[in-house]
């Protein structure tokens, strides 16, 4: 089975999206480079973060997201983002009405039920779940191997935590990437078992 990683940009004090849902500054550092980071010639980056991000998302095999966010990107028009092979989305709702049923995206209930599906549907590869609620209830039910973190300076102050409604310690090893680039600094810790 592939790793499964829980990872986002994130502000300095912990947070993914204001209350809004709204972003800002966080993903300035994907269009603060020279170095194209994927085909849209949208997203450009520092080398530094280019060496570090784009093996990652090479590795992906599967993505895991929850239906809030799957909705707020209109599902991606039914294309994976990233060149991802599969998304699978958490959700108590059935696939949107008109979905295209040969989209490789899959609904589930459930987070234990989202991760063995994207397992299988990676293989070996990665095994990536977006930060917040979703991912915050993965890593509380021991299915989180690591955490990579690209951290923004920036302080919201309030919203939509990394690590949504978990109310319980987590014990994360010391950090084994640190990468400081431009508008960002990349972060991998192992969950500690």
């Amino acid at each position: 089975m592939g790793t499964v990683v829980l990872y986002g940009s994130v502000s300095v004090d912990g947070f993914i999206a204001d209350e809004d849902d709204q972003p800002g500054p966080l993903f300035d550092w994907l269009s603060r480079g020279t170095i194209p980071l994927d085909d849209s010639g949208y997203v450009t980056v520092s080398q530094a973060s280019y060496d570090y991000v784009r093996p990652y998302w090479d590795g992906i095999g599967v993505t895991i997201t929850g239906r809030h966010v799957f909705d707020l990107t209109d599902g991606w028009d039914g294309k994976p983002p990233s060149g991802i092979d599969h998304v699978v989305v958490v959700t108590h709702r059935p696939a949107p009405e008109g979905w295209n049923p040969e989209a490789p995206f899959h609904f589930v209930d459930g987070v234990e039920a989202a991760v063995a599906l994207a397992q299988e549907l990676a293989g070996d590869r990665l095994v990536e779940i977006a930060a917040g609620d979703v991912g915050g209830q993965a890593l509380a039910a021991g299915l989180v191997d690591e955490v990579r973190m690209d951290v923004a300076p920036v302080v919201f102050g309030s919203g939509k935590r990394f690590f949504g409604a978990v109310d319980a310690q987590h014990l994360l090893d010391d950090p084994d990437v640190a990468i400081p680039a431009d508008r960002v600094l990349h972060l991998r810790y192992r969950v500690r078992r």
